[in-house]
């Protein structure tokens, strides 16, 4: 296999400033990309310019704005003369502003949810999908999914706006895929279990999600996911090592989607 992937490859990160953004944007250095990435936080998007340096220019907006990711792209061609693929990262949460159980979920809650999480997508895909047209040189789109999308855990994770979105972006992902291959351009998903990032801290925090997860994600002593633990499959899925890989959903969720869960009222340990 080649030994750095991303040599010579241009890369918009969208959602590259922290958490499972900036460590696949410290992957994709390390596999000698050249990057745009982008981040709401201020002073989180000076700090990975900073540690990123040459390798990437960084611009502080947000996803949910429909020109962010056209900015993006234009900036990469401008910078590094060239676009070759397209990670979405940037979603979130939305319990602080209304989502939840659907009986409990407010209108406000709804729209903030799904825009954050699937109108923000929307907007950078279509531009990656129409640059890449225009450049008529094929291209990568990988978007971030989540488990929750598709393998619910109702006692600890019941945010059903949150996994409509996630839900959403893969009927997204591969019905592009499947239109677009004719012209070279692949879209994948990649679906995370539980991981340590800032939107996490509620889970992370909590002892009894904590213990439900060692029994639901029991790879490797059963334990929260850290962001490093994505990273390679990243750097496959934007890479020609993926080059016939298309429309698919590769689950990084240390068992997850096989797993039951157990928790102390279940009488297992």
């Amino acid at each position: 296999m080649q030994a750095l992937p991303l040599k010579d490859r241009c890369i918009v990160i969208i959602g590259g400033t922290s958490g499972l953004g900036l460590s696949a944007a410290r992957a994709c250095a390390d596999a000698q990309a050249k990057l745009v990435v982008v981040g709401r936080d201020r002073e989180s998007a000076a700090s990975t310019g900073a540690e990123l340096k040459d390798a990437a220019r960084v611009l502080c907006a947000d996803a949910t704005e429909p020109t962010t990711a056209s900015e993006a792209i234009a900036t990469a061609l401008h910078e590094f003369g060239r676009f070759d693929g397209l990670y979405h990262v940037a979603g979130g949460s939305g319990r602080s502003a209304g989502d939840g159980p659907l009986h409990e979920i407010s209108d406000a809650g709804w729209q903030y949810t799904l825009n954050l999480n699937l109108t923000s997508l929307f907007f950078s895909n279509r531009a990656a999908a129409q640059q890449f047209l225009a450049q008529k040189s094929g291209g990568v789109v990988l978007n971030m999914g989540s488990v929750l999308g598709f393998s619910p855990s109702p006692q600890f994770f019941a945010a059903h706006a949150y996994a409509a979105a996630k839900s959403a972006i893969v009927g997204l992902t591969q019905s592009a895929a499947a239109y677009y291959a004719p012209h070279n351009i692949r879209f994948n998903v990649i679906a995370p279990g539980l991981t340590q990032t800032p939107m996490a801290q509620r889970a992370a925090s909590d002892p009894a999600i904590m213990q439900f997860i060692r029994s639901k994600q029991p790879l490797d002593g059963g334990r929260i996911a850290q962001p490093a633990d994505l990273d390679a499959a990243v750097v496959f899925l934007l890479s020609d090592q993926s080059r016939f890989v298309t429309g698919q959903v590769l689950c990084a969720d240390g068992g997850w989607c096989l797993s039951e869960g157990q928790t102390p009222e279940s009488g297992h340990a």
